[in-house]
């Protein structure tokens, strides 16, 4: 349990049964990135959300204030090739408005470190959008690690 600015808040891992967390969860992406179309209109079946939960490689966290989820991140453990180690990929990150800048995110990616190291991760790595209104999230992760330039391209499939 943290406490920062006088908000207590608990982070931890979703597991196998967590659904209506992790639901919870992708609500809270929906709203923070304004994106209902990707999170909300098809929602995935509970036997394919506790398959997730299930596997190792994928790993939610949650920020509960009072009981309530109000932030999390959604990772991913990718095996390396060129040596036996791996990455972690913060897909997802995300708090609500009335709880930034309380330590919520910094604390998720502390405890997401933990997970990581004990998987064999080397690093952590996030993008951040250019935009201002992302100007926060940029800061955080500077804050946190190095910053590198690069290109990001979105390949359809179909």
């Amino acid at each position: 349990m943290k406490t920062t600015e006088s908000v207590t808040f608990v982070v931890s891992r979703l597991g196998c049964g967590d659904i209506a967390s992790f639901r919870e969860l992708n609500l809270i992406f929906s709203e923070v990135f304004e994106d209902t179309a990707n999170y909300q209109s098809r929602p995935p079946s509970d036997n394919y959300l506790n398959g997730l939960l299930a596997k190792q490689h994928i790993i939610a966290l949650v920020a509960r204030v009072d009981g309530r989820i109000e932030g999390g991140l959604v990772a991913y453990v990718l095996d390396k090739f060129e040596q036996e180690r791996s990455e972690v990929y913060i897909y997802d990150l995300a708090v609500r408005e009335k709880f930034r800048r309380r330590g919520i995110a910094r604390n998720l990616i502390f405890e997401l470190r933990k997970i990581a190291h004990e998987a064999g991760a080397w690093v952590i790595y996030v993008q951040a959008d250019k935009a201002e209104e992302d100007l926060p999230a940029q800061k955080l992760y500077e804050s946190l690690g190095k910053r590198e330039d690069v290109f990001h391209y979105d390949i359809a499939v179909n």
